[in-house]
């Protein structure tokens, strides 16, 4: 278990597509049975769908509100919200916007400055967020710890490692690794978790296909 830092977290992929919002998701939830008082950003979201009356539906900020139990609204989880499916700063283009690496971290307040912060980027920690930044820039600006979400298949040992050593390169601390199963397990002899902790001290964590995360924390008052 890791202990729990009250200024939150920023939650990064070693990829795109490897269950962030889930693993996001269950944090919250975590957190939330320990009573602890959270807001929850995705400072800029694609792909998202049209509603008929012309506003964009959010899937991961939609996500992540459910889990905070609505306590905020999707305009203060995601302000900047695209159609295409590309990275934000390409998907606000196809739009004739621009969005810049100030008006996300702008997006990243907090309403009341004793609350945990939840905020998940958009892609992996190298992955374009703005014109003029990557994911990493915001997580630098924010200075909290980062997790990090790894799909575990062929392949994840590589991409954690990678992201592991591009964070700290960056300076900021990493509270946890959690291998995430996105499809059902198959008796081909791999264990990332093993792999993964021959070459890593962080604290790592795994949540099994379709399965609740282990938990992460340390009780409140240990």
């Amino acid at each position: 278990m890791i202990k729990l830092d009250p200024k939150g977290y920023f939650i990064t992929g070693s990829d795109t597509d490897v269950g962030k919002t889930y693993v996001a998701c269950q944090i919250i939830r975590q957190l939330t049975t320990r009573g602890i008082e959270m807001e929850t950003r995705k400072p800029a979201e694609s792909g998202c769908k049209e509603a008929g009356d012309g506003r964009l539906i959010t899937h991961d900020a939609v996500a992540l509100q459910q889990a905070n139990a609505n306590r905020e609204s999707i305009e203060r989880i995601c302000p900047f919200r695209y159609h295409a499916a590309l990275a934000p700063h390409r998907a606000a283009r196809r739009e004739d916007r621009a969005v810049a690496l100030q008006a996300l971290i702008d997006a990243c307040n907090r309403d009341d400055p004793a609350h945990c912060l939840i905020v998940e980027g958009a892609g992996g920690f190298y992955s374009p967020l703005a014109e003029d930044g990557l994911n990493a820039d915001l997580a630098c600006a924010l200075q909290l710890p980062v997790i990090i979400v790894i799909n575990d298949r062929i392949g994840a040992v590589n991409q954690a490692l990678t992201t592991l050593q591009a964070v700290i390169s960056r300076k900021l601390h990493v509270a946890a690794l959690i291998l995430n199963q996105l499809e059902p397990p198959s008796d081909n002899g791999m264990d990332n978790a093993a792999d993964i902790r021959s070459y890593c001290n962080s604290p790592l964590f795994s949540c099994g296909y379709n399965a609740e995360l282990e938990s992460l924390f340390e009780p409140v008052h240990a």
